[in-house]
């Protein structure tokens, strides 16, 4: 009896973390106390109720608001947290790692990842049931900034820079830089 006690509280305690694995949503810290120190910030938060507000607003007639609205009605958040420094490695490295470990639970994908000798780390998980994207995260560390972009829905990795554009998310909170010419990288796609 004890034991069948234990194993129905392990359950009901296990059984929220594995149902957020399942949606393609993570657990993000709160990384409000850093746009103290920080010297850019981007922190946008899109739940169900405005994406879809924004994909009925999309006019259909026009081709580049026809392909948002595609995009609008699959997804049902988008979390982007995106920090840069004055100094290296001022964000709590643990933080963005204990991110990464929830990419570690069946049913993400790594498909991307991408490592630098100079500390920058790109790595890209999709997460896929029944052939159908139910999530992508895109973490990306340097010494003076992280990225972590959480979208919850069906989204295609050529649909980023869509969303970029329609949501004026900033290039540099996608990951991309305009400043240095590309280095060599260690990429392993997966």
């Amino acid at each position: 009896m004890t034991k069948l006690i234990a194993g129905l509280a392990l359950t009901f305690i296990l059984l929220p973390a594995l149902g957020m694995a399942q949606s393609g949503k993570l657990d993000l810290p709160d990384f409000s106390a850093l746009s103290r120190s920080a010297t850019d910030t981007v922190n946008i938060s899109l739940g169900p109720w405005l994406l879809h507000s924004a994909a009925f607003l999309c006019d259909e007639q026009d081709p580049d608001s026809g392909a948002i609205k595609q995009v609008l009605t699959g997804l049902q958040a988008v979390e982007i947290r995106s920090f840069e420094f004055a100094k290296d490695y001022e964000y709590p490295r643990e933080q963005v790692e204990a991110v990464k470990r929830q990419l570690a639970v069946p049913g993400w994908t790594p498909l991307v990842q991408t490592h630098s000798h100079e500390g920058e780390d790109v790595d890209i998980y999709l997460m896929v049931e029944n052939e159908q994207t139910k999530g992508l995260t895109l973490i990306a560390r340097e010494p003076k900034q992280f990225t972590i972009i959480n979208i919850v829905g069906s989204i295609r990795l050529q649909d980023l820079h869509k969303l970029q554009n329609q949501l004026h998310i900033p290039a540099a909170a996608l990951g991309a830089s305009d400043a240095a010419p590309a280095r060599p990288k260690t990429v392993a796609v997966l």
